[in-house]
This record gives structure tokens, sequence and C-alpha cells, in this order.
């Protein structure tokens, strides 16, 4: 299993960006799907989780209601749409898939068996 994340880049305070995770392999359907991030010195944390079917979806406090993950199983592609960027989301973002799927938010690292390798975002006030 490989994922390719995209869609980083430098913007503004204020606007949106679009991150893209394409996985290969047959079985994307069945895996529960995350965004990470991480910041230079800083541990990496939970951004947003989504089930295998789209049916449920979580996030970390600081990005409700202005982050939004959702997936499209056909194309084997999760997406973070990101709006109202604040310079404190810089960093580097990353997707990662969970095949056992076998949690409950998929909130924490260690859920999760393969990992994308980043993109950055930076953010300007």
């Amino acid at each position: 299993v490989q994922l390719q994340a995209s869609g980083g880049g430098l913007v503004q305070a204020g606007d949106s960006l679009r991150l893209d995770c394409a996985v290969s392999g047959r079985s994307f359907g069945s895996y529960a799907m995350g965004w990470f991030r991480q910041a230079p010195g800083k541990e990496r944390e939970f951004v947003a989780s989504i089930s295998w079917d789209g049916g449920s979806t979580y996030y970390e406090e600081s990005v409700k209601g202005r982050f939004t993950i959702s997936r499209d199983n056909a194309k084997n592609t999760v997406y973070l749409y990101m709006n109202n960027l604040k310079p404190e989301d810089m960093a580097v973002y990353y997707c990662a898939a969970d095949s056992t799927a076998a949690g409950n938010r998929w909130s924490g690292a260690y859920e999760y068996d393969y990992w994308g390798a980043g993109t950055q975002v930076t953010v300007s006030s």
C-alpha cells in the first residue's frame, strides 16, 4: 500500500487549500483514513479521520468548523479541505491508512499502519 499526499503550498491567513491523498491497492474502501500534521519542533498531531465508508468523521478541536475530511472510494482518494487557514496550521501534513479500521476515532498515530510522505502547508500572516 502506498499513499501519496499532494496539494500543499504557500497561502495567506484566511485562504483555503485542499489536500489529496491517493492510495494504491484494492482495499482502500475498507481502510479508516486519517490526516496528521507536524510543525517544526513539535510532535505529530491528529487532525482528522474518516471511517471506511465515510459515515463517521472526527476532528481535532482547533480545526473543527474549518477543516473537512472526505473520501471517494471509487478514486481511492481521501481529501482534507482546509478553510480559513491560520499561521498555527502551518506544518507538514501526512495522510495515513488503518487497514484494520478496528479503532474508534482513529486519532492515535499508533493505529495506522501505512503513511504517506507528507505535504508542506505554509501559512503567512
